[in-house]
């Protein structure tokens, strides 16, 4: 190899991150602009939004949670939603945006349905924890219809490495899903049916 090409090789290798970030974000860019890539972004902002607002109605539900389990529950969930935040946050780089928060009434209504149930219940009773699991789930719902929506239009778009970070929280969700309903049912539910 002469040292012209060896150079060239060499300059290849050095940049071959950014170089490869910058490839993955134009294909996404210039091949799939147009309304499609704009909705999917839009969708971003909301579900980051979401994530966000998350975090705070978690908090209120571990601190009105009775059972261990529950709040056990809660907070590795609040700990997940943290770290989904930073992987959000990894799409818009990959995408080549800068995270920002788009306003999701979806969200603040179901998280408004949660805060209203623990209200209409009572303190340290299993029907109050029967209730925060169904609002919890509600949250997961959501979370798993925006999740798996966005990694099907990441897909068309192209944009597969933002696709493989979404379905990995949709996982998440999912697995979240079905925890809280192992929770109702193997305990929670049975426990919240003796109360008087």
């Amino acid at each position: 190899m002469d040292s012209k090409n060896q150079s060239k090789s060499t300059k290849g290798q050095s940049n071959g991150k950014s170089k490869t970030k910058k490839q993955q974000a134009v294909r996404f860019s210039e091949k799939n602009e147009g309304p499609l890539k704009e909705f999917f972004i839009e969708e971003l902002k909301d579900i980051y939004f979401a994530e966000n607002e998350i975090l705070k109605g978690l908090k209120k539900m571990e601190s009105a949670a009775t059972s261990k389990a529950l709040k056990e529950s809660i907070k590795q969930h609040h700990s997940e939603t943290q770290e989904q935040i930073k992987q959000l946050e990894k799409v818009f780089e990959l995408a080549d945006q800068k995270p920002a928060k788009k306003k999701c009434d979806g969200i603040l209504g179901i998280l408004k349905d949660g805060e209203g149930i623990i209200e209409d219940t009572e303190d340290d009773t299993m029907v109050r924890d029967a209730a925060i699991i169904i609002a919890s789930q509600k949250v997961e719902h959501y979370e798993i219809a925006s999740y798996g929506s966005l990694a099907e239009l990441a897909r068309t778009l192209g944009f597969n490495e933002g696709a493989e970070i979404l379905e990995g929280i949709l996982e998440q969700e999912k697995e979240t899903d079905v925890s809280l309903t192992e929770l109702a049912v193997e305990s929670v539910n049975e426990e919240a049916k003796k109360e008087d």
